[in-house]
């Protein structure tokens, strides 16, 4: 029992937890400051959140919890106990970091009257975000439990991972939110499920290799 244990840690890296939980600082930097001002909605599961509560009035508190657990569940399946691990560090630094910028006021509070811009702006930190989460191998919230898991096993790249699930919920979501807000929704989704696909496909280690046999050489 106790070399599973040992052997399980072995597999969790410092620099990998450090490197989540600044990214996912960032994206509750992101999400508080533009995403919660914009009134731009969310595809995934936070989108079937709001969507289930509207429709049939079931508060997003429960269905939250049971749409992660199934999702993280699913994720431990197909990537190991890494993946659980590393996802707990995530959601937890993620939900400190946001209940502490809650403590103060927005920074940009006219992003609300500039939704392309909030749509933009939003898709950038929500990408790098759960971009670099994703990459060490973590999920910050079930959204990305899914979309990982998608990804590994049906064989594709996670920016269309993320693609399917957001473009699904959204399809729902038109039944009772104004056209103009799933546009710019649309928007964000799209270009944050990119930037999270090309963060995946930078290649760090092989570029400091290539430099370190030059130098070799």
């Amino acid at each position: 029992m106790r070399s599973k244990n040992a052997g399980m840690l072995a597999e969790i890296e410092l620099k990998s937890c450090i490197v989540i939980v600044l990214s996912s600082v960032f994206l509750a930097f992101g999400l508080y400051h533009v995403h919660s001002l914009a009134g731009v909605t969310e595809g995934g599961v936070l989108g079937l959140n709001l969507l289930l509560e509207h429709w049939f009035r079931i508060s997003p508190a429960i269905t939250n919890f049971l749409a992660s657990v199934v999702c993280y569940f699913l994720g431990w399946r197909l990537l190991g106990r890494t993946f659980i691990i590393y996802s707990v560090v995530a959601a937890s630094s993620f939900s400190v970091a946001y209940r502490i910028f809650e403590q103060f006021e927005p920074l940009w509070p006219q992003l609300y009257h500039m939704p392309l811009l909030a749509a933009v702006i939003g898709a950038v930190f929500v990408g790098v975000g759960t971009g670099v989460c994703v990459r060490v191998g973590g999920a910050v919230c079930g959204d990305d439990a899914l979309a990982m898991s998608i990804s590994h096993g049906a064989h594709i790249k996670i920016e269309w991972a993320y693609l399917i699930s957001d473009l699904t919920v959204l399809a729902l979501s038109a039944t009772y939110i104004p056209l103009n807000r799933l546009i710019y929704s649309l928007l964000t989704v799209v270009l944050s499920g990119q930037i999270v696909g090309l963060v995946q496909r930078v290649r760090f280690k092989k570029i400091s290799k290539m430099r370190k046999s030059k130098g070799g050489n």
